[in-house]
């Protein structure tokens, strides 16, 4: 499991072969990733906790209206500026997420092997499960999917917002 939070992409034993809930414990861990400033991949530990924080809030807000919180990291407020970033952060990750299983789902490998090798490549773990296990690989994919999760790879170990502005037109444009 350390090396699917690290993203070292190490398998040390086939854990295809564990039970269904630890794979789900697996999978949960493939989108956490590292530290913030690592290059690691994943949506970072400090997301997900800002993430958690949100969520506590708005629950907060529906038990107490009136209610005045904050978000703190470290002992240090969060800027609301940050906080809608981890939003919109989540939200475009989420979409890229959801069209590259949808695309990566036409090679009709089955929904473990789509998800599973959307979250390895965007979130650059190595190996997946099912069909891009740790006994397995990508190579089975179309030329499409294999483009689509080239991409992938590239977005999560570069972040979203750069691989994204590649394909901005403002990017391009002469001035």
């Amino acid at each position: 499991m350390a090396s699917v939070i690290t993203t070292t992409g190490f398998a040390t034993t086939d854990f295809d072969l564990w039970p269904t809930a630890s794979k789900t414990v697996l999978f949960i861990l493939m989108f956490i990733g590292a530290c913030a400033g690592s290059t690691g991949g994943g949506l970072k530990v400090s997301r997900v906790i800002i993430v958690f924080k949100m969520f506590h809030k708005e629950m907060s807000h529906f038990i107490h209206p009136r209610l005045v919180k904050g978000i703190h990291m470290g002992g240090k407020a969060v800027k609301d500026e940050t906080v809608e970033g981890v939003k919109l952060y989540l939200v475009i990750f989420i979409v890229i997420y959801m069209i590259s299983a949808f695309i990566i789902s036409f090679d009709d490998k089955g929904i473990d092997t789509s998800f599973t090798a959307v979250a390895a490549t965007i979130n650059n773990i190595g190996p997946g499960l099912a069909g891009v296990g740790p006994t397995r690989n990508f190579s089975d994919f179309s030329l499409l999917s294999k483009w689509v999760l080239m991409f992938d790879m590239l977005a999560g170990r570069l972040e979203l917002y750069p691989m994204l502005l590649l394909f901005a037109s403002a990017t391009w444009r002469k001035k």
